[in-house]
């Protein structure tokens, strides 16, 4: 899919999608979020990139002079965030970085109200024709230690566990956790994944009336995938 070019006032509207995210998560006000949140910080940042990076208008030559200056400052953030995020990398609104440290996320696309927690990679493997980056659908929760690697495709509402190694694609509502990943359960990350929304959201209510039917309203089980948690208070 190519890259359409972007403005300045959209790039704002889905920033402030972000920052809701950790609003009604960490129940912290904006201003406090946007200073104290890594997280939030390191997500704000790649948003600025992705602009600098896809704009096409009349200031076009003015941003093609800032990106070395971005890049210096991407550097700096990665330091105090522990989190990179490629500004080639193609993600929806609502991206919430759980906690501190050690997030790699490569030129991946990645859906609306997606969840990284500490540690994740998300990068590129494979060989031959097999090589390449994931694709991520929408809502998908992805744990502490979790690695997606490769030409793989996750899809809606996915739970990945803490530590699971996932090198094949992922039906819609698939929990998958182990190494290499598995899928244990087809219940899907409805618990962990919360936004503002939710409730409205006609294709999160989908696949939940779905799964809810196929489970017969069976209670959720405890299946290896760390819950969502608040963010130290610093």
């Amino acid at each position: 899919m190519p890259k359409q070019p972007i403005s300045l006032r959209s790039t704002l509207r889905t920033i402030r999608d972000d920052l809701s995210r950790y609003h009604l998560t960490e129940k912290r006000s904006y201003l406090a979020i946007a200073v104290m949140c890594p997280g939030a910080i390191a997500g704000i940042y790649y948003r600025i990139g992705y602009w600098l990076w896809n704009y096409d208008g009349a200031l076009a030559p003015l941003m093609a002079l800032l990106r070395p200056v971005y890049i210096v400052g991407k550097r700096l953030i990665e330091i105090y965030s522990g989190c990179s995020i490629s500004v080639q990398a193609r993600i929806g609104r609502g991206l919430y970085i759980n906690h501190f440290g050690s997030i790699f996320v490569g030129a991946v696309e990645m859906g609306e109200n997606c969840n990284l927690s500490h540690e994740v990679t998300i990068g590129v493997g494979g060989r031959g024709e097999r090589k390449g980056l994931p694709t991520i659908g929408d809502r998908v929760y992805i744990a502490a230690g979790a690695k997606l690697i490769g030409s793989i495709h996750i899809g809606d509402d996915v739970a990945i566990g803490a530590n699971a190694v996932v090198t094949r694609s992922l039906p819609d509502c698939a929990v998958a956790a182990g190494v290499p990943a598995q899928v244990i359960s087809h219940q899907g990350s409805f618990d962990f994944v919360i936004y503002k929304t939710m409730h409205q959201d006609p294709a999160r209510l989908r696949n939940l009336a779905r799964t809810r039917e196929q489970h017969h309203d069976s209670p959720r089980s405890d299946y290896a995938v760390e819950p969502m948690s608040h963010q130290s208070r610093r």
